[in-house]
């Protein structure tokens, strides 16, 4: 199988291309480089192609003779997006429309896409399930809504095999710290391994459904070998539910070293809340197992000594 990465140098996509070439396919990387990184697949057989989502002579370049897609191009970060709107639009929602109409040129079979979590929004039930009502609280959330719904139509209106899944707060190995938008995870292992204050945005009681990439990864992999199709979104995570007050527990004692925890005003657009239904999940992928937040974390320290 020939299978297209988009942001294939990114923390999840890198990932995803190490676990495919393994499997013995393809792999084909479009990324403009914007939040990936080069490095992420130096040293892998990977065809690499240097370009936008949002320009169609790069996405047609890409996707020729591809049998699979996995889009994980896009501008994450729900502040970012508060801060720049009109950047993120063009890049998740815009982007996602123009990655459809190269893969739909190319007759390429499959299409999955990564959505958010994000999008369930104001809505307070738990576990979010997939007919649950959405309310995004960002602009980052209606892009991923955007993204989602994009995917699912092009099944309905052209026929595509395609495959809408919402992640759940992805964790692991290659998700970097030493930026302003960077997620949780590598915040707290960072901080709590330098010794430094531990930001805690609100009073730490927020929760999540923390998902390790391995097992993400593993996920996006079997639906394109199989080319697994659904008509509605799918949540890919596994209905674990940990507060943030919980989380600094955890890698204080994977780290064996004392965290100082510093708490700051929430932020705009923040999810109270967040945990999967993941019966859908589970029927449309039986065999997969969940890594545990406990080894997933042990890895992602493991990680972060190796680059130290």
């Amino acid at each position: 199988m020939r299978l297209l990465i988009t942001g294939g140098a990114g923390f999840i996509g890198s990932s995803l291309s190490r676990l495919a070439l393994e499997a013995g396919h393809e792999v084909v990387v479009l990324d403009d480089l914007s939040t990936g990184h080069r490095e992420n697949v130096e040293g892998i057989d990977v065809m690499f192609v240097q370009g936008s989502i949002v320009d169609a002579h790069a996405v047609a370049k890409a996707c020729e003779g591809a049998d699979s897609v996995v889009h994980l191009g896009a501008l994450g970060s729900v502040p970012r997006s508060i801060l720049d709107p009109m950047a993120t639009h063009v890049a998740n929602a815009t982007g996602t429309l123009t990655l459809l109409e190269g893969a739909r040129a190319a007759g390429v079979r499959h299409v999955s896409c990564a959505s958010s979590s994000s999008v369930y929004g104001l809505n307070p039930a738990l576990p979010k399930s997939e007919r649950e009502w959405v309310r995004p609280m960002s602009p980052y959330a209606v892009t991923k809504l955007a993204t989602e719904q994009y995917t699912l139509a092009y099944q309905q209106s052209y026929g595509m095999n395609t495959l809408a899944f919402r992640f759940f707060n992805v964790y692991g190995p290659r998700q970097l710290a030493d930026h302003v938008y960077a997620a949780v995870i590598p915040v707290f292992v960072h901080a709590v391994m330098e010794n430094e204050p531990v930001p805690i945005n609100g009073d730490g009681t927020n929760s999540r459904d923390f998902t390790y990439v391995g097992t993400v990864c593993r996920v996006l992999l079997d639906a394109a070998e199989r080319r697994v199709t659904h008509p509605e979104p799918v949540n890919l995570a596994f209905g674990s539910n940990t507060t943030l007050l919980e989380l600094v527990s955890k890698i204080e004692d994977i780290t064996g070293q004392q965290a100082t925890v510093v708490h700051r005003e929430p932020r705009a657009g923040d999810v109270k809340h967040s945990q999967a239904d993941n019966t859908r999940l589970r029927s449309l992928f039986p065999m997969i197992k969940p890594v545990s937040l406990e080894q997933g974390l042990a890895e992602t320290v493991a990680w972060f000594k190796e680059m130290a």
